[in-house]
């Protein structure tokens, strides 16, 4: 389990960009098929935007045609928390980081075999470390 990362709203503020703020620390949606890795295929890990944690590996991201970049599970145990989301009307899975507490995306049971599990992920919560 990561060690916990508390930073006040002007400390995120400073140092995420507008849409990074509105996604990671206000619960935003970017629109579909306009983030940056949506349609990506490079190898490598995907970090959380906020803190850099590791959250999902690559071999693990599949084209679900929604225009979000979704994986069928997160890098390791631990990386990632699921809390309940009434927000908009229905109950979601919102998927966060385990480390800063950042919205990421959320979680749909309409994924692909071995889990059967959709991490629906917005870009801008995401930083792709590429792998060669």
């Amino acid at each position: 389990m990561p060690e916990k990362l508390v930073k006040s709203e002007a400390e995120w503020k400073r140092e995420l960009s507008p849409e990074q703020y509105r996604v990671l620390r206000q619960q935003g949606t970017e629109p579909a098929f306009t983030g940056a890795y949506w349609n990506t295929h490079t190898p490598g890990v995907y970090r959380c935007a906020g803190c850099g944690e590791a959250l999902y590996d690559a071999t693990t991201k599949f084209e679900s045609g929604t225009g979000w970049p979704s994986f069928w599970q997160p890098l390791a145990e631990g990386r990632v928390e699921v809390r309940r989301d009434s927000s908009h009307g229905m109950t979601r899975e919102e998927v966060v980081c385990a480390r800063c507490g950042s919205h990421l995306g959320h979680r749909f049971p309409d994924g692909p075999p071995p889990t059967g599990q959709r991490y629906c992920m917005n870009s801008a919560a995401l930083k792709l470390e590429r792998r060669d």
